[in-house]
């Protein structure tokens, strides 16, 4: 079902090839449309349909849907050859799908506007969940889509859809998203993009991917009000849907009274200020505006794991890039496009941290971690420093293979944090204004893997390397 659905934007990506004069992409879409088609539609004759799948089937199966999207993703790419290696197709198909926005392309620019479509189709369908949006496209396929919505959901994204049954998260989500996208992409046309551009860029920012269709990424356009409405739409989409929905529906439960959120958009503001005064004060830019500008963009770009641009960071003070790495490993809200650690498991950890305090201090109280006044269960809090422990160990072996063939320190260190953290730009030789084709095959392989870990939040595929767990 999920090649299916790949298979549709595939021809639809052909569509904008064959309105733009048939470029050179036409052929490849059309010829990599129905050998997908071919390969989804083998199965739904051939295999016997099942309305129960175990949890095991089902953590495969979702694991499954993105292996296996990443890897009919790459046939435009290898079809239409330029930049395109074997590696270099499969890390751009990996990074579009896992919304890391990571590329290997030097000249965006060059790709005919079919290609371009669909390298952002890419990206829009990994930000909502490859299986979710199978699901809500799809006729139901019973009992099986409790299972797999489950499975695509974490644990700390369910919290705020407790109220609803797995049919209507699913539709939230994906009403939400589609609405989100359309918003912004007026927006974007009203602020003097072209409607290509306004659709691709407001597919990559709902998505959290930052995907442009410029070698400068944002910095070509050169505009503030599309840097704003960019930034609203980076911001939003790295809030729960579930909050969004209920504010929007005018419940209880909103964005205003949600103590995750409050969170997210203060670090947002501390830290857009804290880089803005170190940018004035290190003669980076001339004014405090616009050094403000800059650090607003990139602190809400990193933080919801977009990866927009507008300047070189390279060039920024350290106590800046301290920042943004540290926006580009917390990341954005649970039940949102974005990934990252997330900020609810931030948020959990300081209060356990203090809790572990003031229990020392006072042995006898019966002191509970709360969120929004809803005390929190000793498995959610165990499975959340689990999560923080591996997730720290990925990304340091992730440097350790970066360094052991030939990246920098600083290279190797932000690489890992980007691809692990679905961010895409790092520092060093992976800069807002580079790109990761210089990196040799073996660094590009290993980061590509990050990348899936990231976006399946380490568990739901390191399950699949453990021969006992088959039994």
């Amino acid at each position: 079902m999920v090649l299916l659905v790949l298979a549709a934007f595939m021809l639809l990506s052909a569509g904008i090839s064959y309105a733009n004069n048939v470029d050179s992409s036409y052929s490849p879409l059309v010829m990599s449309s129905l050998l997908t088609l071919l390969i989804g539609c083998f199965p739904l004759i051939f295999v016997p349909r099942s309305d129960r799948i175990s949890q095991k089937e089902g953590y495969c199966i979702v694991v499954g849907a993105w292996v296996v999207a990443s890897i009919v993703g790459m046939f435009p790419y290898l079809m239409w050859g330029g930049e395109f290696s074997l590696i270099n197709a499969w890390f751009e198909s990996v990074s579009g799908f896992t919304t890391t926005g990571a590329s290997i392309l030097n000249n965006v620019e060059g790709l005919p506007r079919g290609l371009q479509f669909w390298r952002m189709s890419t990206c829009w369908i990994g930000g909502i969940g490859v299986v979710m949006f199978a699901l809500v496209i799809l006729p139901s396929i019973g009992k099986s889509k409790m299972m797999l919505s489950h499975f695509e959901l974490s644990s700390l994204a369910k919290d705020n859809f407790n109220l609803y049954r797995t049919p209507t998260i699913v539709r939230i989500v994906l009403s939400v998203y589609i609405g989100m996208t359309v918003v912004t992409t007026l927006l974007l046309k009203l602020c003097g993009m072209s409607w290509f551009d306004s659709v691709c860029h407001a597919m990559s920012a709902c998505g959290t991917c930052g995907f442009g269709t410029k070698n400068l990424s944002i910095a070509w356009f050169d505009s503030a009000w599309i840097e704003i409405v960019l930034m609203v739409a980076m911001a939003t989409s790295g809030i729960h849907f579930g909050l969004i929905f209920a504010t929007l529906t005018r419940q209880k439960n909103n964005i205003f009274r949600s103590e995750i959120t409050r969170t997210y958009f203060s670090i947002i503001g501390i830290a857009a200020l804290l880089i803005a005064v170190s940018l004035w004060f290190g003669d980076i830019y001339p004014t405090l505006f616009e050094s403000l500008r800059k650090a607003l963009f990139h602190t809400v770009s990193l933080i919801t794991t977009s990866g927009f641009a507008t300047a070189d960071c390279n060039t920024w003070t350290s106590f800046a890039v301290l920042i943004l790495i540290f926006c580009s490993i917390v990341c954005a809200c649970a039940g949102s496009t974005s990934g990252g650690l997330k900020m609810d498991r931030l948020l959990l950890a300081v209060k356990m941290l203090r809790n572990r305090l003031s229990s020392q201090q006072h042995p006898n109280a019966i002191i509970r971690t709360k969120i929004d006044g809803v005390p929190q269960d000793k498995e959610m809090l165990n499975g959340v420093m689990v999560y923080i422990v591996a997730y720290m160990m990925l990304i340091l072996i992730g440097v350790f293979i970066n360094t052991l063939f030939g990246a920098d320190m600083m290279t190797g260190f932000s690489s890992s944090v980007a691809c692990v953290s679905n961010v895409g730009p790092g520092f060093g030789e992976v800069g807002t204004m580079d790109n990761y084709s210089h990196m040799p095959t073996v660094i590009k392989a290993n980061l590509t893997m990050l990348m899936l870990f990231g976006r399946l939040e380490i568990f739901g595929l390191i399950q699949l390397f453990f021969i006992r767990w088959w039994r």
